[in-house]
């Protein structure tokens, strides 16, 4: 089978992999097919986190009566088969079992516990690997697990809306609508995505927001609040059940669950491994622009996605200021502008 085919394959583990996204994290998302002579005949994702992978579905979906292909079919895999016994048994013993000849697999898993070691384990039972096929796609539907696992850190989002002249609240932090409702919608998507979502101090005061998924069906993230004094008042809906929340604070606090840093250094380069260390893969920080720029100033960000509104505000709190960055990806949203930028290169 030519190299354009296994593309076209990998492509449809792509598209099923996707299938899983804010389900199965802090596990990647992994599509699978299984192809006899050019014609899929079983096809699976990880649907659920502690739940069954790709390779595993996938090979399930294949009717009774053309299970007798398998043993002359090619598995494609986005991402390496684990061989390791986490929450399921190891897909690569799956594949060796099932006398799977062939295996095309996207890219390699850097996570410590696999790093070619399934890629190994299958060779050495005979089957023939081929690695690499869109690498690149590969990786990048899962550059929240690929960043956790090699930096070390969670995969940061920067989030705001800014009025056409650039403001992102009037005078004073006094709050105003700047996105419409179906870019509000899409927000809340975005959170339903993210195992995190963060705010400073000032933002949980003046806006008392809930920063939950209430607009969009998906689970709401953890909320994490930079509140040094613990002056978010108990009424707050940030201290309400609605969704876990972490106070990231400078003295411990009973009722709430904390983390405890030194407010006297950078707080970033000491909170990111904490939230590495509470499994917390990916974050999107929502405001305000103080808190917003120290990540931007840091180097500590992976993306950042601008709403610009319509309206001119004409004064008020200035919008922050990236540096380094390019333009990714934009589009409109019945008027609202949505920018994606990414840094222009990042050792953070």
């Amino acid at each position: 089978m030519d190299s354009i085919s296994h593309e076209i394959f990998m492509r449809r583990c792509l598209q099923l992999a996707a299938t899983g996204m804010g389900q199965v994290a802090p596990n990647p998302m992994v599509g699978a097919v299984l192809v006899h002579e050019g014609r899929i005949i079983g096809e699976g994702y990880h649907k659920i986190f502690g739940q069954a992978h790709a390779e595993v579905n996938c090979v399930n979906s294949v009717p009774g009566d053309q299970e007798s292909l398998i043993p002359r079919s090619t598995l494609y895999v986005s991402l390496e088969p684990c061989s390791h016994h986490g929450k399921t048994p190891p897909c690569a013993d799956l594949i060796i079992s099932r006398r799977i000849p062939r295996v095309v697999v996207g890219c390699i898993d850097s996570f410590s516990a696999v790093a070619g070691r399934g890629i190994k384990h299958m060779q050495d039972a005979g089957i023939e690997v081929i690695t690499g096929v869109l690498e690149a796609e590969c990786r990048s539907i899962n550059k929240r697990f690929f960043t956790f696992h090699e930096k070390k850190r969670p995969y940061i989002i920067l989030k705001w809306a800014e009025s056409r002249d650039g403001y992102v609240a009037l005078p004073g932090g006094q709050p105003v609508r700047i996105s419409n409702g179906y870019t509000d919608r899409l927000v809340h998507q975005w959170r339903s995505q993210e195992m995190g979502i963060m705010v400073g101090t000032k933002t949980a005061l003046q806006d008392n927001p809930g920063l939950t998924t209430r607009l969009w069906p998906g689970k709401s993230p953890v909320r994490i609040v930079i509140d040094r004094k613990m002056q978010t008042p108990p009424h707050y809906q940030l201290r309400d059940a609605a969704a876990p929340t972490i106070f990231v604070t400078e003295q411990a606090t009973d009722g709430v669950t904390f983390i405890q840093l030194d407010f006297n250094r950078d707080i970033i380069p000491q909170l990111l491994p904490q939230l590495h260390a509470a499994d917390i893969q990916s974050i999107i920080v929502e405001g305000g622009t103080y808190l917003l720029q120290q990540f931007i100033n840091s180097g500590y960000w992976d993306e950042a996605r601008v709403i610009t509104g319509r309206e001119t505000l004409g004064n008020g709190i200035a919008a922050p200021v990236i540096t380094g960055a390019s333009l990714q990806d934009e589009m409109e949203l019945y008027g609202d502008r949505i920018a994606v930028y990414v840094p222009a290169s990042s050792s953070t």
